[in-house]
């Protein structure tokens, strides 16, 4: 099959790419050119484990080609799919600028009947108004898909080359079955609905994890005042099937560019219909509580005062994996801080330039590593669960410290990995450890 993917982004370049491995003949098409350059010269503008491997195999076995002309890529494709950003508006809604402008481009293109999926995330009704906009500029055929992504960043090529499953909203089906075609290779779990259900599916399966996230924020909360360990909450809940165990990490909250936009662009959706999504505004709510959960335990721990306090952050991209700050807790809870006369240190294994490019200089120290981060800081924030921050040997960094205060936002440190040492140490929805050196804070601290 040709195919031709609008949007170099995170989801139309992993899944053009995944395409290609598959064996398919893709184009890439994206508008800029910084991106297209980095693209043909064999780099990947986003930080995504296995993809540039992946992208170079598929260009030099000839499959995979990357372009900013979208009329030559859309030329004689059997498959269009629009993979082009839905930024959220000031009101919460998903702009659909770009999802219009690709498809009034894609109909001055079309030569030959295709069919033209969606894959970018859009509200209900937008497939039907892509093929509105179409129609009303070509009379060459073709047919009209929805193609929900569920990428997780950071497992995103697993997640493309070995889905849970595949969801396909179509009116036709002849359309449908050929789209099922090309998935069935990788699951046997291909969904085939009705076009509107499948703009919904992809909303409702957001909300529902980002659920699951504020409400096991808020048991780690009342595990903190009850003296009960969320940890163990979690692993006891997540053995009831009916509630299993992913995404029941107590931490400091989501960010993205997947949750955030999407909880939020639902409860617009919800708005335009008079219906009050509740629920899922408490949700919002909740995980933009959580994430001051940080700053908040650094004024317990220095009395309120921080003015001219030095804190270590490690930790800027919204998760592990990825270099994606966008909707980062790292954003405001490190402009809490300096808004606060605090001297922040900061260091991310992978985020780093993306980071300052996004938050600009400001008042903070950017570090080459975890322990320059650390050095000569009254406390250090966990703020993203890298692998490399668990391996740190605890002893070395709580020489490098100041003081050996240890706030870990994400859980990744045991009662065992701090044996031995004199660190003080809070966690999320957890007792508090080495109480014993607790007793002799004050003395540290002032």
């Amino acid at each position: 099959m040709k195919i031709a993917v609008i949007g170099a982004g995170y989801v139309g370049l992993v899944s053009g790419i995944c395409y290609a491995e598959l064996g398919h003949t893709v184009v890439c098409v994206d508008k800029d050119p910084y991106k297209i350059a980095t693209l043909q010269s064999g780099g990947i503008p986003i930080y995504e484990p296995g993809l540039e491997e992946l992208s170079r195999r598929g260009v030099s076995g000839g499959r995979l080609r990357y372009t900013h002309d979208l009329r030559e890529a859309v030329r004689g494709a059997d498959l269009v799919v629009i993979a082009v950003g839905t930024p959220p508006l000031p009101s919460g809604e998903a702009d659909l600028s770009y999802i219009e402008g690709a498809a009034a481009e894609i109909a001055d293109a079309l030569d030959g009947y295709a069919i033209v999926a969606v894959k970018s995330t859009v509200p209900v009704g937008t497939n039907e108004r892509v093929r509105d906009l179409i129609r009303a500029r070509t009379d060459v055929p073709f047919d009209s898909v929805s193609l929900p992504e569920f990428l997780r960043e950071g497992s995103a090529v697993r997640d493309t080359l070995e889905p849970d499953r595949v969801v396909i909203g179509a009116d036709s089906p002849a359309a449908a079955e050929r789209v099922a075609e090309l998935h069935r290779p990788l699951t046997n779990h291909v969904m085939v609905t009705d076009i509107r259900s499948a703009e919904m599916l992809k909303y409702a399966s957001n909300a529902f994890l980002a659920t699951k996230i504020s409400f096991i924020n808020e048991i780690a909360n009342i595990c903190e005042k009850v003296g009960a360990d969320v940890t163990q909450v979690a692993a006891g809940m997540g053995l009831d099937r009916r509630i299993g165990p992913s995404f029941l990490g107590a931490g400091i909250g989501y960010g993205g560019s997947c949750f955030p936009k999407d909880t939020r662009a639902l409860i617009q959706i919800a708005g335009h219909v008079e219906y009050e999504f509740k629920l899922l505004r408490s949700v919002v709510e909740v995980n933009r509580d959580q994430r001051m959960r940080i700053p908040s335990k650094l004024e317990t721990i220095f009395g309120g005062d921080l003015r001219g306090k030095t804190i270590a952050v490690w930790g800027l991209a919204f998760k592990p994996n990825t270099d994606d700050v966008r909707e980062s807790p790292a954003h405001e809870i490190i402009r809490h801080l300096t808004d606060r006369g605090v001297q922040v240190r900061a260091y991310d294994p992978v985020a780093m330039n993306s980071f300052r490019s996004h938050y600009g200089d400001g008042d903070v120290v950017w570090c080459d590593s975890a322990l320059e981060a650390a050095r000569g800081a009254d406390a250090l924030c966990l703020l993203t669960e890298w692998e490399a921050f668990a391996r740190v040997d605890l002893h070395e960094l709580q020489d490098t410290l100041r003081r050996p205060i240890l706030i870990d936002g994400r859980n990744v440190f045991k009662e065992a990995d701090l044996a031995g040492t004199a660190f003080i140490y809070y966690s999320i929805g957890r007792p508090s450890l080495n109480q014993g050196v607790r007793e002799e804070m004050p003395s540290l601290l002032y």
